[in-house]
């Protein structure tokens, strides 16, 4: 298998390391493999859109997600770090509204698996990062929701000293207690 996956605490959202293959030159990975990626997770998913953004230090994007036509998502950093962040938005889930926080970077080629049904933000650790991500539907801005970023309800432990810039959206997300959620 090119990578291995590791089981979060919420079973249902992997991370995903390639094996990197490195020398004086630069080096290689598979960054996607559809066939690899079933075989190693379970999951058979068809991607339809692919997505790159770039942030300063602090930047806080999310936590996003689309009520109707959710996404299923494959996250990773090419350049700099984050703290990225999903909750559960499953009701029918023993983890709803639980959320799991892993640190992405381009020196540690993580990846995270986040299947439909969560949402999704990041904060930029490093002076800058870029951010891509694949999909499973397209983007559809009427269903697009946003999840309070600092819900006391959800605890989310963001790292300390960041400072988050929000956009208006972000920072007028709703609290769990009143979101839109799945079923």
């Amino acid at each position: 298998m090119p990578f291995t996956v590791t089981t979060t605490a919420i079973p249902d959202v992997l991370i995903l390391e390639p094996k990197v293959f490195g020398d004086a030159r630069g080096f290689f990975f598979e960054s996607f493999n559809a066939r690899d990626f079933t075989r190693a997770t379970g999951v058979d998913v068809q991607f339809v859109q692919d997505n790159h953004s770039k942030s300063a230090k602090g930047v806080l994007r999310g936590l996003h997600y689309q009520i109707q036509r959710a996404q299923g998502k494959l996250v990773r950093v090419v350049q700099g770090s984050v703290f990225d962040v999903v909750v559960d938005l499953r009701k029918s889930s023993p983890t709803f509204g639980r959320w799991v926080g892993v640190e992405l970077s381009a020196d540690n080629y993580r990846q995270l698996w986040i299947p439909p049904g969560f949402a999704h933000g990041f904060v930029v650790l490093s002076e800058s990062a870029e951010f891509l991500y694949k999909t499973t539907d397209y983007w559809y801005p009427e269903h697009e929701r946003t999840l309070l970023w600092n819900d006391a309800a959800l605890g989310i432990d963001w790292p300390q000293g960041v400072v988050p810039a929000l956009t208006a959206k972000d920072a007028a997300g709703v609290p769990l207690a009143s979101a839109d959620c799945y079923r």
